[in-house]
């Protein structure tokens, strides 16, 4: 099968033999496979991974020994593999299993390939009237509703979300729904037609006021964002960090302390809960994609999507 791999610093497309599905695995045709700022930062460094890159995507079963009846189903996967023994994974937290494997990202073959394994455990179906070019957004609009999972968005709070990307812009439009104050920082122009598209509000980031957001949402992908939602955070505000970074930030710490800000990671999110929101047109994940390459030009839908500023790359399979 062709897969499209890194391996000792480089990407690049090879063939492999397809996987071999394990206990309570399925092995899956992909359909379609999108690209994010995690595998670009993945090729850059970042976790050290080798393997077949790829964590957004669509498939279909076609085999599974131990559960035939999830063959022929269109499917999406969450990336985290978990282990089911340790605590985390007694108390449902599966995201921050102990033992967890990551798909495409730490030690687990991803989706830019014809074939990927993955354990039922992780598999959700999806419904018709999900296309497969939406189904691939179920997994960052996922991370983008872990948002008002760890974080309570009140209807009356001044929201400001920077990074309009393209998780960010999934992220505001669930900050949207909750009915709160939001605004979406732009630093170029060329988000703004999608935003305006979504009827989401905009600013340029160098027009906002310092210190007077309730919550900022940090979706930029790079180390300056956090340095720039410590600037907009009011004191006993909250940041809600949504980026990795293969550097370190480096930010005035001090301020959180004297102005007692609260910090929130957040990662993976309900894959549920992002197929309803898909099943029921409440997320327009459509106008985010902006080119769909055939897995053999892999490489240059990499290159395409690390252009500073480009919305959502697919891969078709």
């Amino acid at each position: 099968m062709r897969a499209f791999v890194v391996d000792n610093g480089t990407a690049h497309l090879t063939e492999r033999q397809p996987p071999q599905p394990g206990d309570g695995e399925a092995l899956l045709r992909v359909l379609r496979a999108g690209i994010c700022n995690t595998d670009l930062e993945i090729i850059r460094g970042y976790m050290r991974f080798s393997g077949v890159l790829g964590h957004e995507f669509v498939a279909e079963v076609i085999e599974c020994p131990s559960e035939p009846a999830w063959v022929g189903k269109r499917v999406v996967g969450e990336i985290n593999v978990p282990c089911g023994d340790c605590d985390f994974c007694h108390r449902g937290i599966v995201s921050q299993c102990r033992n967890r494997t990551t798909v495409g990202i730490d030690r687990h073959d991803g989706a830019f390939a014809d074939y990927m394994a993955l354990t039922t455990r992780c598999l959700h179906v999806i419904p018709e009237a999900i296309s497969d070019d939406e189904a691939v957004f179920v997994e960052p609009l996922a991370a983008a509703l872990q948002v008002t999972e760890l974080e309570h968005i009140h209807p009356e709070a001044n929201v400001i979300l920077i990074g309009a990307g393209k998780l960010g812009i999934l992220t505001a439009q669930v900050l949207a729904l909750t009915g709160a104050n939001l605004r979406v920082a732009v630093r170029s122009d060329r988000p703004i037609p999608v935003l305006e598209q979504l009827g989401l509000s905009w600013v340029k980031l160098n027009d906002l006021p310092h210190k007077q957001a309730d919550v900022v949402v940090e979706c930029t992908g790079n180390e300056a964002g956090f340095q720039s939602a410590l600037e907009l955070v009011k004191p006993r505000g909250s940041i809600v960090l949504k980026s990795t970074y293969v550097g370190n930030p480096t930010v005035n710490l001090t301020r959180v302390v004297v102005d007692e800000i609260k910090l929130v990671g957040s990662r993976c999110g309900p894959f549920d809960g992002a197929i309803r929101l898909l099943e029921d047109k409440k997320i327009n994940v459509l106008p985010l994609i902006e080119a769909c390459y055939p897995l053999d030009e892999a490489a240059e839908a990499i290159e395409r999507a690390g252009v500073p500023g480009t919305l959502k790359v697919l891969l078709a399979v």
